[in-house]
């Protein structure tokens, strides 16, 4: 019986050349999208900028306290999220968490590490969130509950390039 060449193990091989040969005609490993703001730096070692965020406040009121975040990519960050008013809130920023790397999200006893999208915080609930921002742009923040967002519940996060 003929032995076949085109195996499994023979077609993954020249499927992984070829993307790698098409990353390099594309302009390189840079074509990914990886910033050179946290290549080759020990994030682990650096300090995290704190930053506090209300969400709302003790009357209630439906607004990000401050509704505007500037950060910088390839720094450490630890975002402090409190919810000081009666009712629960969401920080929804899907976006801007896609492109940061997440080191660990603290809330109470728990420890949660990788994606984070929506963070639900009931009253007098408090989160701490260590991130590096990776990508610069500008990002949409809203509370998710029906009616929040229109009643002003929202803001946005501004990621620029290290200076």
């Amino acid at each position: 019986m003929k032995k076949s060449i085109f195996n499994g193990k023979f077609i993954i091989q020249k499927i992984w050349v070829c993307c790698c040969l098409l990353l390099l005609l594309m302009g390189g490993w840079n074509a990914i999208n990886i910033q050179p703001a946290i290549a080759g730096v020990d994030l682990s070692r650096q300090p995290a900028t704190e930053v506090t965020v209300n969400l709302s406040n003790e009357s209630g009121e439906l607004k990000f306290f401050p509704n505007q975040l500037k950060f910088e990519a390839g720094k450490p960050y630890k975002l402090i999220l409190k919810n000081p008013s009666p009712e629960k809130h969401y920080f929804t920023a899907k976006d801007f968490s896609d492109m940061s790397w997440t080191q660990k999200l603290e809330s109470g006893k728990l420890e949660v590490k990788g994606a984070i999208h929506d963070l639900e915080l009931k009253p007098g609930g408090e989160a701490s969130w260590v991130f590096v921002p990776i990508r610069t742009g500008t990002y949409r923040l809203h509370c998710s509950i029906p009616g929040h967002t229109e009643a002003g519940m929202k803001g946005e996060i501004i990621i620029t390039q290290d200076s």
